[in-house]
């Protein structure tokens, strides 16, 4: 601050701060560099082309040759569970049918240029032609009167009019009925493509006018190549064991599993490998060598191993009633081992389910893993009624643990059968004085 004596003259000019005398402004000082917004893996890596669609390969060869033989539909459905690629086909289905080719001359063709203004301005979802809308938020006739209105005028840049209706079910009743009419005779400019998750819920007056489309869950063994192809171009070190988890607990979505790479990329310090211990922990899972030694110690009869094994996941931060999951999943496993020997060879089990799993089919009975699916199935449903999750999933365990050594129902049945004489020996009496039998 200035003092009461202080010489101005002495002190420096003040900075510039306004146009000059002339109107020349001075320099602006330089503005701090904008990050650049992340794009997360399931858009970065979305499709662009039929070909890059995996696990789809009945609808990409059909629609292929649709577009090869001129003979495409006005209007498709889509369904299937979530992130199988209903919205990105719809996508390319609008480009397919709007490119013309890097010399604006080419027609509709089932591989888009991806450089043509059409394919561009797609690509950018900001086609005047190419219309998404969302019917969980646009549920009501006056939604689709707007469609419907949009139809009777010709295209303004493209070829052709594309509607794209994701979540089609959630549309009313009368939004569905006053669709009807268009959606079997629109104009030859306009396809409508629908895209739904519930197929029960749309009406088969609807299905009837579309050619529909079941996408399939993608495999483990698809999502895991695909996600090892995606880490590779990211410049991440991940383990095969690692991909595996995530490819399991994507459940056949590939948004999915891009989801949880994403979350595992962020976790793992730059430069390290993504091992599957850190997957297990980011998703809270139990150790797969875990579920197994639990099987083992379950079905011999051990429930002081069984108990040791619970602690030390629940330790870990597992949920116990997710363990109980990958119980049932694993006597799925081995059943299917145990009936259909021919799987211990098939290229898509993991490692463990082909070496111990062949060995608990071979030592277990149908009838034990019978019993161990139906105690379990009950017991999830337990679980997730109860107070206590990590009570309710040891007093599973521990029940399960006591009927292991116990013979099956059939063979009670047929001791019984074969001497009728030979009943069960009561036991000590009750507190009133009266012996209790048990019952077959």
């Amino acid at each position: 601050m200035t003092g009461l004596f202080t010489d101005e003259s002495q002190l420096p000019p003040p900075e510039p701060t306004g146009p000059g005398l002339f109107g020349d402004a001075p320099e602006p000082a330089a503005a701090a560099p904008a990050a650049a917004a992340y794009r997360v893996l399931a858009r970065k890596y979305r499709p662009t082309h039929f070909g890059d669609l995996i696990g789809q390969e009945a609808m990409v060869r059909t629609l292929r040759n649709a577009f090869a033989m001129g003979r495409v539909a006005h209007a498709f459905m889509l369904t299937g569970v979530r992130g199988v690629g209903k919205t990105t086909t719809a996508r390319i289905i609008a480009r397919a049918l709007n490119c013309t080719g890097p010399d604006g001359t080419g027609g509709p063709t089932a591989d888009p240029c991806g450089v043509c203004p059409n394919c561009v301005a797609i690509l950018a979802d900001r086609h005047p032609d190419v219309q998404e809308m969302d019917a969980a938020s646009r549920t009501g006739v006056e939604d689709v009167r707007e469609i419907i209105e949009s139809t009777r005028f010709r295209p303004m840049q493209a070829r052709a009019k594309v509607f794209v209706i994701d979540e089609v079910h959630m549309l009313s009743r009368n939004a569905f009925n006053a669709l009807l009419k268009t959606l079997e005779e629109p104009p030859p400019h306009v396809t409508f493509i629908f895209a739904t998750t519930e197929i029960r819920k749309v009406p088969v007056t609807v299905l009837s006018r579309c050619q529909r489309f079941d996408l399939r869950r993608i495999s483990v063994a698809e999502l895991s190549a695909l996600f090892g192809r995606f880490a590779g171009l990211e410049g991440v070190r991940i383990t095969p064991d690692a991909l595996t988890l995530i490819a399991r607990a994507a459940d056949g979505s590939a948004r999915d599993g891009l989801s949880l790479l994403d979350q595992a990329i962020a976790q793992t310090e730059p430069g390290q490998a993504i091992e599957a211990a850190a997957i297990v922990d980011m998703l809270g899972l139990s150790d797969r060598a875990a579920v197994f030694d639990l099987f083992e110690a379950v079905m011999s009869g051990k429930p002081a191993e069984a108990l040791a094994l619970t602690d030390r996941a629940h330790e870990r931060g597992a949920d116990l009633g997710v363990m109980l999951q990958d119980l049932l999943e694993l006597v799925h496993s081995v059943t299917r081992l145990k009936s259909v020997p021919a799987l211990r060879d098939s290229a898509e089990l993991p490692e463990a389910e082909r070496t111990r799993g062949a060995d608990f089919a071979d030592k277990l009975s149908m009838a034990s893993l019978g019993r161990a699916w139906q105690m379990l199935l009950k017991g999830i449903a337990e679980v997730e009624a109860a107070p206590d999750r990590r009570a309710a999933a040891e007093m599973v365990l521990i029940r399960l643990c006591y009927v292991a050594d116990l013979p099956p129902p059939a063979d009670l049945v047929r001791r019984l059968t074969e001497n009728p004489s030979a009943g069960p020996a009561p036991t000590a009496p009750g507190p009133n004085g009266g012996g209790v039998r048990a019952v077959a």
